[in-house]
């Protein structure tokens, strides 16, 4: 089995070593094609405005001056044009890809590309700020990964779905199973600014994100990663609203 990897943190980030790990648990036959930069946040996005390079930095391992998207796309184009992966894993993110956040998550459009060049293809992520952990705990995702994708594999899923693993940031032992899930909704803002003045004049903004816990209901994303569980979501790029478009039809 020929698996590519990718991820939104950059290609020096810990969470693609990690990948690399769990990868190699599964085949000897691994590629690495991921952003030279961090990338996180920046969703679907493809540079088509401006050039995308490419380098070879050790064996089957290259970076892109892109985002993930631009990674998974260059990967399949030029270094495997006629010899395609058959699995495509983009993580291991360092924090959740939970709710909201994977309309946001570069690491799930990594994955999200792979699945539209025809490739099953699965996003994950490690969560954090949720266990009181005072740092990620990196060897969950290396204990339980190999055999939550080797199930997935043997299960399937839908051409037109990616699954999105998120593990919980406990330790390997402290993971309570794993549960399939929907996504789920935040019932708080997460994001706002902070605002601050400029020395030389005016003002400027960061972007905040929030972090505290709501209140989620079983059986989505948000509470089995809570509750300590391996939460996998099957997701797809159909964004139609079915109940509302019935009502417009009616």
């Amino acid at each position: 089995m020929k698996i590519l990897l990718t991820n939104d943190d950059g290609v020096n980030a810990k969470g693609i070593s990690v990948l690399r790990e769990i990868a190699f648990q599964l085949s000897d036959d691994v590629w690495v094609c991921a952003p030279e930069t961090e990338q996180s946040a920046v969703s679907r996005k493809v540079s088509l405005h401006n050039p995308v390079r490419m380098k070879n930095i050790a064996e089957r391992t290259y970076c892109v001056s892109g985002t993930p998207s631009d990674s998974v796309i260059v990967a399949m184009s030029a270094l495997m044009p006629d010899s395609p992966p058959d699995l495509i894993l983009s993580g291991v993110n360092r924090g959740q890809n939970l709710a909201e956040d994977v309309t946001y998550s570069g690491t799930v459009a990594g994955a999200l590309q792979g699945m539209n060049m025809g490739v099953p293809s699965i996003a994950l992520s490690l969560a954090r700020g949720f266990q009181g952990a005072d740092s990620l705990p990196w060897e969950t995702a290396i204990a339980h990964g190999p055999k939550t994708i080797q199930t997935l594999l043997d299960k399937g899923w839908d051409s037109r779905v990616v699954m999105n693993v998120n593990f919980p940031d406990t330790t390997p032992e402290g993971v309570k199973g794993l549960q399939y899930t929907r996504q789920g909704r935040r019932d708080f803002q997460m994001s706002g600014v902070d605002r601050r003045a400029h020395p030389r004049g005016g003002e400027y903004f960061w972007l905040t994100y929030g972090a505290q816990k709501s209140n989620p209901p079983q059986g989505t994303d948000l509470r089995a990663i809570y509750d300590g569980y391996i939460s996998v979501t099957p997701l797809h790029t159909d964004l139609t609203h079915e109940a509302s478009l019935s009502k417009f039809d009616g």
